[in-house]
């Protein structure tokens, strides 16, 4: 009898305390599974921070600002601490010494409660901003097309690897590369040597792996310039690129690379200023809700943040008003708009757009929820890496597998 007393004993215990663990879990949110607690945390924390904006915070943040000097002055400080960015882009400019571009950087970092999107145009060749660093050595990244003529996937990722390193070092978390745009002839494109070559396989392989590169080290890959700038000749600086494709034709060339980072699960996609007159007349893609919303959000299903090219590009500013540039843009599904004429007439204009109605504020708070989510999940807590990243042994050894 006590043989058997003992073990109704041991069941009634083993039944009460599952209770109590059902209990606990039935009573945190109905959570049945602990693995979405973390997802669920972050989730609060952005739609309390979205409420404690006003709606000018709200639309700073969707504005990614540059200044061009190696100094804090006033006229940058009245931009950060009064206009509030989501996030800043550094030039050649930015960076002087080593210690006064730490120095920027971290002013610029501590202006904001909320982590801002530090970014730079760190693609390899004729593009890398930190060579400009004066009396530091960083290590020379070789163009792209070099890269992709070698066919290492492996490679690129560690040539990834190399860039956020180094970029880490500097506190920088995001990266306006890689260039996935797909080049007929290299000699013959705007993109040029940007591109990792001239078929989607090799571009999409080799980019996606730099990508994967950069985002195992701590820095947030932008993929450019949808819907794929490599077959024109004209520089979006100072004229509207066209490309005479069909959708179809597109589907099956350029679009290739951008269908597969939306498979890997790309972050932010950037819009480039091109026209496609057989899908939507002589608007520029980064102004056409054909093209952002119908295409890439809900046919090739993006669920990330969409970011224009930089909005003073002549490709926009022969054909578009200032508020034209802000109203069609995010109108058509754009989340972040990058280097407006400056952050005071943007948030401005844009509030009063709102006011009257032509722009949502629901379409606002939805953008702003996908950067606040996107923050909290990557950037919280961040850590700069140590000087002795920069032009390593290791790293060098790297790029010296680039023939």
């Amino acid at each position: 009898m006590k043989g058997k007393g003992i073990v109704i004993f041991l069941i009634i215990l083993i039944i009460l305390a599952g209770g109590f663990l059902g209990y606990l879990v039935i009573t945190d949110g109905n959570i049945s599974d602990f693995s979405n607690i973390g997802s669920g945390k972050i989730e609060n924390k952005v739609e309390k921070t979205l409420k404690g904006l006003t709606l000018e915070e709200k639309i700073g943040q969707m504005l990614i600002i540059s200044y061009r000097s190696g100094e804090i002055d006033n006229t940058l400080k009245n931009a950060l601490y009064n206009n509030k960015p989501g996030g800043f882009i550094l030039f050649s400019e930015n960076f002087t010494r080593y210690d006064n571009t730490i120095n920027l950087i971290k002013a610029i970092k501590e202006s904001s409660k909320i982590p801002l999107f530090l970014a730079v145009d760190q693609e390899g060749g004729s593009v890398q901003r930190l060579n400009a660093i004066k009396g530091t050595e960083v290590t020379e990244i070789p163009e792209m097309y070099k890269l992709g003529e070698t066919k290492d996937k492996e490679l690129a990722y560690q040539v990834g690897k190399v860039m956020a390193q180094e970029l880490k070092v500097f506190g920088i978390n995001m990266d306006f590369a890689p260039v996935i745009d797909i080049v007929n002839d290299k000699n013959q494109s705007f993109i040029g040597s940007r591109s990792f070559g001239t078929t989607p396989e090799l571009v999409s392989s080799m980019g996606l792996s730099l990508a994967k590169g950069l985002k195992d080290n701590g820095v947030i890959p932008v993929y450019k310039h949808f819907p794929g700038h490599g077959g024109t000749t004209t520089d979006s600086h100072y004229d509207l690129p066209v490309i005479d494709k069909t959708k179809e034709e597109l589907l099956t060339h350029e679009l290739v690379p951008f269908k597969d980072a939306i498979k890997e699960g790309a972050e932010i996609i950037m819009i480039g200023h091109l026209a496609i007159p057989k899908i939507d007349g002589n608007t520029p893609a980064s102004l056409s809700k054909v093209l952002i919303t119908d295409l890439l959000k809900e046919e090739l299903g993006f669920k990330g943040l969409v970011v224009t090219d930089a909005l003073n590009m002549g490709a926009l500013t022969k054909n578009y008003k200032e508020s034209e540039i802000y109203e069609k843009a995010i109108n058509a599904g754009v989340d972040l708009l990058l280097m407006p004429q400056t952050s005071t007439s943007a948030i401005t204009i844009i509030k009063d757009l709102v006011q009257k109605g032509k722009i949502k504020e629901e379409q606002i708070n939805n953008s702003v929820r996908k950067i606040l989510k996107l923050k909290y999940e990557k950037l919280d807590n961040e850590e700069m890496l140590d000087k002795s990243y920069l032009a390593s042994k290791e790293h060098k050894e790297v790029i010296s597998k680039i023939k």
